[in-house]
């Protein structure tokens, strides 16, 4: 319901070049966030989810291996810095 695509989905499932534009789209969306960790947790291969394109999610799978929770990973609350 928040994010800044609703509506437009064709527009995320470009081909090659293409999605590289169309993650600007997800710049300053609130739900960015979960967005991408819902494509990492279930590995969906197409499109442009979370500001990141199809080529970069699977290098990020791959890189990091360990993690079985990308939800939890990003969504977690940060911690503040003491001023």
């Amino acid at each position: 319901m928040q994010a800044k695509c609703r509506g437009m989905q064709d527009d995320l499932f470009p081909d090659g070049a293409e999605q590289k534009r169309a993650r600007t789209i997800c710049a300053g969306c609130p739900v960015k966030a979960m967005c991408l960790a819902e494509a990492l947790d279930n590995r969906i291969e197409w499109g442009v989810w979370g500001g990141m394109t199809e080529r970069e999610r699977r290098r990020l799978l791959r890189k990091h291996t360990e993690i079985t929770s990308w939800r939890r990973l990003l969504l977690q609350p940060q911690p503040q810095l003491a001023e």
